[in-house]
């Protein structure tokens, strides 16, 4: 099962990924977002954790990284493995952002109905934030 939203953004993919690469400070945009920690370097096989709302916190895991174009995070659910994919392609003076979310395994339909829109809902959220951290911060003005 798949969620899939997008957005453009007035930076580059270099400022863009530099926001991603800041994953402490994920809560000040992403309203979706309590807590976010990494432990070490933003590379494949990292772990960290995210605090969404109200859910629990959650382990992370880092499965790809593309500096200034991509990377996708990796959590655990019961018979499920979820992914969020982050997508940057430049065009002209914007960055398309893609947020993809993907639900494997024997349980993702069932998570998928389960929290299939508060997911998506999620994802839109988070790009807003996103592109209002990028547009009318001081990284815009560099």
């Amino acid at each position: 099962m798949k969620f899939e939203e997008s957005i453009k953004i007035n930076a580059t993919p270099q400022q863009v990924f530099a926001i991603y690469k800041d994953v402490t400070n994920w809560p000040s945009w992403d309203p979706e977002t309590v807590s976010a920690s990494i432990d070490g370097e933003f590379a494949v096989g990292t772990i960290g954790k995210i605090k969404p709302g109200k859910e629990p916190e959650t382990k992370i895991t880092w499965v790809e990284v593309t500096p200034d174009k991509s990377f996708t995070v990796e959590c655990k659910l019961p018979l499920c493995k979820m992914q969020f994919i982050h997508e940057l392609t430049a065009e002209s003076d914007q960055t398309l952002v893609v947020n993809r979310i993907e639900l494997t395994g024997l349980s993702s339909s069932i998570f998928g109905l389960l929290i299939g829109s508060k997911l998506k809902q999620g994802v839109q959220q988070s790009l807003l934030g996103l592109k209002e951290h990028l547009e009318f911060s001081e990284v815009s003005r560099q």
